[in-house]
């Protein structure tokens, strides 16, 4: 199809963007709409197509693009793109950043805390650096958790609406996103304070996107249109397929960060996805890294199985430890705890059934004593709520 063909395609959809009565009401009182920018296609249409329904309604409220910055892990152009959007709407960009560090720093961070968790027997197994799909910190603490702390700095005591690019198409965990939801760390129901997530274009397909971004002329990102990579977020993201990272290693700018992330797989024997950094360009790989990935290899190998002879009801799950070890467990769990410090070169406690045992005890202590304050907490919650209630009756 012609390119003239596709725009007169595109011109004939509806771009409308999705609405919520409270996101409408909201808007009327020209509450703050802070919009997050990545460089990716999702969140410049988002934007684009926010900021074009705000003129339409006459919104009067503050507009803000936010970028979280992730540091040596992001595409160097993401930052220009946020720019450009920013520039071509006429809105402050805002950029934030972790002052502990960035994405690499968090994952190196992990590591060494895993270690100090392991050989002080607060987890069973050794625990992995990286993000993963479950356990997507990068998106929650690098991201997310400095996006709100900015707002709630800027717009103290104030209704905020918080966009993102976010679409059903994009995954199961996303297919059933609602349009609108209530942001309770940026509310305050005891002074009946709510900001609200808007997702906009949260029903609009892929092709979509890429059409509307031909319709307004709006900036793409050089992942797609040069390395032909289908997401733009960390260079190489726990998220992201095969072709993907392959697309990512073929940019020269990328290599470093991912030779910073094979080393981290070669230090903790632990692949960044099911499959290894490290085999997607042996050929940058330095002949100490190719020896240390095939040794990690195969402690990766070696630990599994040794770690598989943990029985099932001592391993981690919400609130462990849950059961005291049997003696013979406990020699076991000994048993396991010394191979696996062996294996990775690290020093740990508790390799002996005695000192295991003494310290299930102190840990399951503990962990009643946190239940009670939890529970006393939640008491005093309640309390405060039914006062509140009381005095507004």
């Amino acid at each position: 199809m012609s390119q003239q063909l596709q725009l007169f395609e595109a011109q004939r959809l509806n771009f409308s963007i999705e609405t919520a009565p409270l996101i409408s009401e909201q808007l009327a009182l020209h509450a703050p709409v802070l919009i997050g920018v990545s460089g990716g296609k999702d969140s410049t249409a988002a934007a684009v197509a926010t900021c074009r329904y705000l003129d339409e309604i006459g919104h009067k409220g503050e507009r803000v693009l936010i970028h979280a910055d992730l540091g040596s892990v992001e595409w160097r152009q993401s930052h220009t793109i946020c720019q450009q959007v920013a520039d071509l709407l006429g809105v402050e960009l805002v950029t934030v950043r972790r002052k502990k560090g960035d994405m690499m720093a968090r994952w190196q961070q992990r590591w060494n805390d895993n270690l100090i968790r392991y050989a002080r027997l607060e987890c069973v197994k050794l625990i992995l650096p990286w993000s993963t799909i479950i356990m997507r910190f990068c998106t929650s603490e690098m991201k997310v958790a400095e996006i709100l702390k900015y707002a709630a700095k800027r717009w103290p005591n104030q209704s905020v609406i918080n966009v993102t690019g976010i679409r059903r198409e994009e995954s199961d965990e996303r297919k059933n996103a609602p349009v609108c939801a209530i942001n309770k760390k940026l509310s305050n129901p005891d002074i009946g304070l709510y900001s609200y997530d808007y997702k906009p274009i949260v029903k609009w397909e892929r092709a979509e996107v890429f059409m509307y971004h031909k319709l307004f002329c709006l900036p793409l990102h050089e992942a797609y249109t040069v390395h032909g990579s289908t997401r733009v977020s960390c260079v190489f993201c726990v998220l992201g397929s095969q072709s993907d990272h392959k697309a990512a290693a073929s940019c020269n700018d990328n290599q470093p960060v991912l030779l910073q992330q094979v080393d981290l797989e070669i230090e903790s024997a632990f692949s960044f996805q099911e499959r290894w950094l490290g085999d997607l360009r042996p050929d940058l790989l330095s002949e100490a890294q190719k020896a240390g990935l095939a040794k990690a290899k195969t402690i990766a190998i070696q630990r599994a199985a040794i770690e598989a002879r943990i029985p099932q009801h001592l391993l981690y799950e919400k609130g462990w430890p849950n059961v005291m070890p049997t003696y013979e467990e406990a020699q076991l769990l000994a048993s396991v705890r010394s191979q696996v410090a062996a294996l990775q070169g690290i020093q740990v406690g508790f390799t002996d059934a005695d000192n295991i045992l003494d310290r299930y005890a102190q840990l399951i202590q503990l962990k009643q004593i946190r239940e009670v304050n939890a529970a006393k907490k939640k008491a005093r919650k309640e309390a405060k709520q039914k006062a509140n209630e009381k005095a507004l009756a």
